[in-house]
């Protein structure tokens, strides 16, 4: 491995985390939502709405109380994004097409995805004819996504498309109405950038570079996971980003920093903290183990934990404020009102910051009060309570 020659405390690899990720410092409203998409990169799509989809979140997170209309235009109208397999399923850069090329290679050598179709020629055939012909479609709209069983209970012309769009003949170019809606990537993606041309390596490369740039500073597994990479492929590519070899304080493994960002916290620009709710599939914090190792912040969705096991709610969202992680809450709506089902905090310090949040959220879902249900500590719920008042 390179020698490290430069070291960070834990405070610094922290800042430079919130800046890179868009949270430290003025936000870029001319950039706008289109704007942090591409600082990001990735950003993860999820079935789940409670205040609003994480999609919508996301941008909310960082430039504050931007409209959901504008949020999804920048997602899916004028060729701007595409979804496909990074961290998870996620909106993409369409500039990003190219570097997924590995991934597709990958998917095309499987040769199947976990459904097999009856006839994968006849079926794979007969989707590529019909958007050909009528243009972009939903699953629904090409015949029928499911064959009337469970939701996996998939039709041959559901998994026709799906694997169409592991291998790259087909993109996801919108969401309508939740469902993907489909078209021929030779007609979706910019001439300039359709093509498989890149390598393997180049393809990793880059995208290791790129999740380096979004994170500021990262671990090996930190890199991994921003598109879901194994290690050693990132090993194999680490050399060529650009990315700075580093140590930080009590991270107790080596690390790689953008020198970008390395230079904005050596400049000692400090910048304003944003306060807000984050979505737990925030880029911030969706991976466990570097949230924990950069915040000391243990954060679990519950989504899919039995109401009965459940701690901190259904869709607890982490407060973010001074560049601290100060409590969660699990928020509802009902009718005009959103509801602050279960709120835990850190103390006195985060009573104001999260009555802040709550006020800023509420208004920007259309919800005209905030009433707090449950709180972990009666005291701190009063004083919520007062500060919401």
């Amino acid at each position: 491995m390179t020698s490290v020659s430069l070291s960070l405390s834990a405070d610094e690899a922290r800042r430079i985390a919130l800046r890179a990720q868009g949270l430290l410092g003025a936000p870029d409203r001319r950039a706008g939502v289109e704007g942090v998409l591409r600082r990001l990169g990735a950003v993860q799509l999820d079935t789940i709405s409670v205040l609003a989809r994480s999609h919508e979140l996301v941008p909310y997170a960082r430039l504050g109380a931007v409209g959901r209309d504008t949020v999804e235009a920048a997602y899916w109208t004028g060729g701007r994004a595409f979804e496909y397999w990074s961290h998870a399923a996620c909106v993409l850069p369409v500039e990003e097409w190219p570097y997924f090329a590995f991934r597709r290679r990958a998917f095309r050598a499987r040769g199947h995805r976990w459904h097999r179709m009856e006839d994968s020629e006849r079926s794979c055939a007969a989707v590529r004819d019909r958007l050909k012909a009528d243009g972009p479609l939903t699953a629904t709209e090409l015949g029928g996504a499911k064959n009337g069983g469970e939701w996996y209970d998939w039709s041959d012309t559901k998994i026709a498309v799906e694997w169409l769009l592991d291998t790259g003949e087909v993109v996801c170019t919108e969401r309508r109405g939740w469902k993907r809606v489909y078209d021929l990537a030779e007609r979706a993606v910019p001439g300039e950038l359709f093509h498989d041309d890149l390598t393997d390596h180049e393809c990793l490369r880059r995208l290791v570079a790129q999740a380096g740039r979004a994170m500021g500073v990262a671990t090996r597994a930190d890199l991994a996971d921003y598109h879901r990479l194994k290690g050693e492929q990132v090993d194999a590519v680490v050399a060529g980003t650009g990315l700075v070899p580093v140590e930080v304080a009590g991270w107790g493994r080596p690390a790689w920093a953008d020198p970008a960002a390395l230079e904005a916290e050596s400049s000692g620009s400090r910048g304003r903290h944003r306060t807000t709710l984050l979505s737990p599939f925030d880029s911030l914090i969706w991976d466990r183990r570097r949230t924990e190792r950069i915040f000391g912040f243990t954060h679990r969705l519950e989504a899919y934990v039995p109401r009965a096991r459940r701690i901190h709610g259904y869709f607890a969202m982490p407060l973010l404020s001074g560049g601290r992680l100060l409590g969660r809450v699990d928020p509802a709506r009902e009718g005009r009102t959103l509801v602050a089902r279960q709120v835990s905090m850190a103390g006195r310090g985060a009573v104001e910051p999260m009555a802040r949040a709550l006020r800023e959220a509420a208004g920007w879902v259309g919800c005209d009060a905030v009433r707090v249900e449950r709180c972990d500590d009666p005291a701190l719920a009063a004083a919520l309570t007062a500060a919401l008042d």
